[in-house]
C-alpha cells in the first residue's frame, strides 16, 4: 500500500510573540495537487475541537495576505480579520476566531 502525505496540520497550545504575530494557534498546508477539494476546512475542524478540550476560548489564524484560498477558509469557518501586519516583503493577516 502506498501512502502519500499531502497535507501538514499543527495545533499550538500556547503563543510567543513570534507566532503571535504571524504565527497563530493553527498552522495547515496542503499539497498544491490537493487545494481547492474543500480539504483544508475539513482539516480546520480537528484542531478547533483539540483547541476546545484544551481549554481555549478564540484562537488565532494568520495567512499571507496573497494567499486567498487560506483567507477564504479562515473567513467560511468563522474568522474575523483583526489586523494586517506588514512584513515590508508581505503582509500577514491576522484572523480570530471564537470557539
Amino acid at each position: 500500500m502506498k501512502t502519500i502525505k499531502f497535507t501538514t496540520l499543527e495545533i499550538r497550545h500556547d503563543l510567543n510573540d513570534a507566532l503571535l504575530e504571524s504565527g497563530g494557534h493553527v498552522g495547515y498546508g496542503i499539497r498544491p495537487s490537493e487545494r481547492r477539494k474543500g480539504l483544508a476546512s475539513k482539516m480546520l475542524e480537528m484542531p478547533l475541537e483539540k483547541a476546545k478540550e484544551l481549554g481555549l476560548e478564540r484562537v488565532l489564524l494568520t495567512c499571507d495576505k496573497k494567499n486567498t484560498g487560506s483567507a477564504k477558509t479562515i473567513v467560511k469557518n468563522g474568522g474575523i480579520l483583526e489586523n494586517e501586519m506588514d512584513h515590508g516583503d508581505r503582509v500577514t493577516q491576522r484572523y480570530w476566531m471564537t470557539l
